[in-house]
């Protein structure tokens, strides 16, 4: 190791659903050297720590900065990666892992340490929201409070999944609808809604792929805002959206753009981005950043868009 330390930094969330003790931790690091990969092995134990982390590595001469954690985490990472000529690598240790799976990344150590070892660097879009980035998502209205009412439960002790249930309940029973303008692409719309989602490029919206992106790198923002005017209304479109039932222009109206302003009454908005909950100043002005992050990702063997 030189005085600047290695090229590959591998930032670790110490707290992400896949991890959880240190015997996993060097059990990931042994498996990256198999494919003959020495990485710089910093441990994160507090997310907000994250970003720090990667700047630190990126002043000590690192090249590409190795994520293992949850969506979250690959954002926050690759935050600080944005029109630079260093890499993000991904180690999906999350629940979720909707970037890797959007990437095509396995979701298996062993697979995604092959991609990270021979697989190709890609430039990919990312979103900002009021100079803030996120990679997947970002959204308003009842998500948002549902993960702050996650988090409160789960300070209190509760587990994972009874901690998700009853935050949803709760979100629901605050009647979340948000009165909100948005202007964008040459329109100016006013209307109430309980969620608006901004996607970084287009999410598939019905069957089996519902929920992923083909493609990461079509420079634009998709913006959906659910029709719903009651908590019932809600609950019936949620459970469609589960079954990969959902119906453009009935139950949701949506905009393609590649910058957009979004209003409401109050001061400060509750927003959502890859799953973390900010608290930002309005209007809230999101742009997508074209080509803004160099990715590895799979190989020839594997397809993706690009």
């Amino acid at each position: 190791m030189t005085a600047r330390g290695p090229e590959i930094a591998l930032i670790v969330n110490q707290r992400a659903g896949r991890l959880g003790t240190p015997s996993r931790v060097n059990e990931l690091i042994a498996t990256l050297e198999r494919y003959g990969l020495r990485p710089e092995p910093i441990l994160v134990e507090n997310g907000s720590d994250l970003g720090d982390a990667a700047r630190g590595a990126l002043r000590r001469g690192a090249k590409t900065l190795v994520a293992a954690g949850g969506d979250g985490t690959i954002s926050a990472v690759a935050s600080t990666l944005l029109d630079s000529e260093a890499a993000l690598g991904v180690l999906p240790m999350g629940t979720l892992n909707h970037f890797a799976k959007d990437l095509q990344i396995p979701l298996d150590i062993e697979g995604a340490a092959r991609v990270l070892a021979n697989g190709a660097v890609a430039r990919i879009d990312v979103g900002e929201v009021n100079g803030r980035a996120f990679i997947n998502n970002s959204s308003l209205g009842v998500y948002p409070r549902m993960v702050a009412w996650r988090e409160e439960y789960r300070r209190k002790g509760w587990t994972k999944w009874a901690a998700l249930l009853w935050a949803a309940v709760t979100a629901l029973r605050r009647k979340p609808f948000l009165k909100l303008r948005l202007t964008a692409a040459g329109t100016d719309v006013a209307g109430i809604t309980p969620m608006i989602f901004i996607g970084n490029n287009e999410y598939e919206i019905e069957g089996f792929e519902a929920g992923t992106r083909r493609r990461i790198n079509a420079g634009r923002l998709f913006i959906y805002a659910v029709n719903a005017s009651t908590p019932g209304e809600l609950i019936h479109l949620s459970l469609l959206a589960l079954l990969g039932r959902l119906r453009q222009a009935r139950d949701f109206d949506s905009l393609c753009v590649v910058e957009a302003w979004i209003e409401t009454r109050r001061r400060w908005a509750r927003v959502s981005l890859d799953g973390e909950v900010a608290r930002l100043e309005t209007p809230l002005h999101y742009r997508t950043r074209p080509a803004a992050l160099r990715v590895i990702v799979p190989g020839k063997e594997i397809a993706f868009e690009l």
